[in-house]
């Protein structure tokens, strides 16, 4: 980014991101991911920056059942606004009856249903990034969901499909968007290629020209603010959807917010330029404790549950950083928020930023892979074979991912 970048109303940039009656001052969304995008974790985003903050996927039958585990995920404590959830099903009247819980119950303020997910627990019940291959399938789910959501937006998350041979992103949107959903988001990959390579920012540039009364957002490979900025210019999209980026990093959101800002014309380029974070290792110490301590309020106090929730960002947290491995090897196996400061005491704080080392991808890519499916199901695009009782089977967990 550069001072000599020109203002967004030169680039067609919108003001606001509006998603129904929903409008956002920062076009950027938390995308949801399983284990990750809990309470704790949108709450410590939310505190650097500025978006829409979307719970991780929770499967539709378990909500519809009322399971412990699925009424814990959508909790939303009172400093989150507006409440974002994510559902995942297979089932046009289970996914309808899940939307309507939420919406009768008043626990959300926007709801967002998954088409993206590559995992194979997933795909192989048909579920997905699996489903909208099955258009008829497709329609019916996303149709009673915008019925049962009312007044409350619903919008989707997608890829682009199956595999190179069964592209299904512009077929899919094209249903949503007569169906009346508020947005649509799309990863620009395949299930497939899961994380591997690079995203294909010419396919949400493609749906963008193609989908023109409903925003549409970008999701894959954002790892800056720079990379937000430019796939808004290269595919005219209306907003980003953030993942991985944000591992370990939950001070991108401040640096998307002030992007996006400085994009919009409300600061110079560069104000932006200095309030991107380049945090020494102390600012990064003290953004994992305080991951922590809202791990613990998520978890009713478990301390000890909170820390070793906490192991699993370790990595992300301090990628690049010259922690060394005895060090680093202590803070995955952290027991407690005394225990983690006894462990900081011996870190050097002043320690600066290592710049290109802590930057880019991070999490796990995997590599192409053939996509799990039920049997048959690539042989037609309808549902008519289907046997919902065992793909009801993929909606038994409380969270999707």
């Amino acid at each position: 980014m550069n001072s000599q970048t020109p203002a967004a109303t030169d680039l067609g940039v919108d003001d606001r991101l509006k998603i129904g009656p929903l409008s956002l001052d920062v076009p950027v969304v938390l995308a949801p991911m399983a284990g990750i995008t809990n309470t704790a974790f949108r709450r410590l985003c939310r505190e650097y920056g500025a978006g829409l903050y979307v719970s991780e996927m929770i499967t539709s039958r378990a909500l519809v059942e009322r399971t412990p585990g699925s009424l814990r995920l959508i909790k939303h404590h009172e400093s989150e606004t507006p409440r974002s959830i994510q559902l995942y099903g297979v089932d046009p009247k289970t996914v309808s009856e899940a939307v309507k819980f939420l919406v009768d119950q008043d626990l959300a303020d926007h709801i967002d249903l998954n088409f993206g997910c590559p995992v194979p627990k997933v795909t192989r019940k048909g579920g997905g990034s699996a489903l909208p291959w099955k258009s008829d399938l497709f329609r019916a789910i996303v149709e009673g969901a915008v019925k049962a959501a009312g007044e409350i937006p619903l919008t989707i998350k997608m890829r682009k499909g199956i595999d190179a041979d069964h592209l299904t992103y512009l077929d899919a949107a094209k249903a949503a968007e007569g169906a009346g959903v508020a947005a649509i988001a799309l990863h620009g990959r395949t299930a497939n290629e899961f994380y591997s390579g690079e995203a294909d920012w010419t396919s949400i540039a493609t749906l963008k020209e193609t989908i023109t009364s409903v925003p549409i957002l970008g999701n894959g490979d954002i790892w800056s603010a720079e990379d937000a900025i430019r796939m808004v210019r290269e595919t005219g999209c209306d907003g980003v959807v953030v993942g991985r980026g944000c591992l370990g990093r939950p001070w991108l959101f401040g640096d998307l917010a002030a992007a996006f800002r400085a994009e919009r014309g409300d600061i110079t380029w560069e104000e932006a330029e200095a309030a991107i974070a380049k945090p020494p290792l102390g600012f990064v110490m003290q953004a994992m404790r305080r991951h922590t301590e809202l791990l613990v309020e998520f978890f009713d106090g478990d301390e000890g549950h909170a820390c070793r929730d906490i192991r699993k960002h370790v990595a992300w947290y301090y990628k690049g950083y010259g922690v060394g491995g005895d060090t680093r090897r202590a803070l995955a196996t952290v027991e407690s928020i005394d225990h983690m400061d006894e462990i900081f005491s011996t870190m050097d704080g002043s320690m600066p930023y290592p710049g290109e080392g802590a930057e880019g991808p991070r999490g796990r890519a995997g590599s192409p892979k053939r996509p799990i499916l039920p049997q048959g199901w690539l042989e037609s695009r309808t549902s008519d074979s289907i046997d919902f009782s065992e793909l009801a089977e993929a909606e038994r967990d409380d969270s999707g991912g």
